[in-house]
């Protein structure tokens, strides 16, 4: 399983999904839908974007838990 910390990290930071909606381009119904779990991919682009935005590390933004 693939476990999205995104909502941990924004909370971390303090950082407001409409703020990184303004740091990354990405669309808010996208940045809610991971925020809340509710999404089955994600394009490269996207997990770069994020990266980039909060200054972490992919493996901080997503880990692999073994099923």
């Amino acid at each position: 399983m693939i476990k999205n910390n995104l909502s941990e990290i924004l909370g971390r930071k303090r950082i407001k999904m409409s703020e990184l909606q303004n740091l990354t381009g990405l669309s808010y119904s996208s940045i809610n839908d991971l925020y809340h779990n509710k999404t089955n991919s994600i394009s490269f682009e996207t997990m770069n974007k994020l990266c980039n935005a909060l200054e972490v590390p992919l493996g901080e933004l997503f880990e692999h838990i073994p099923d």
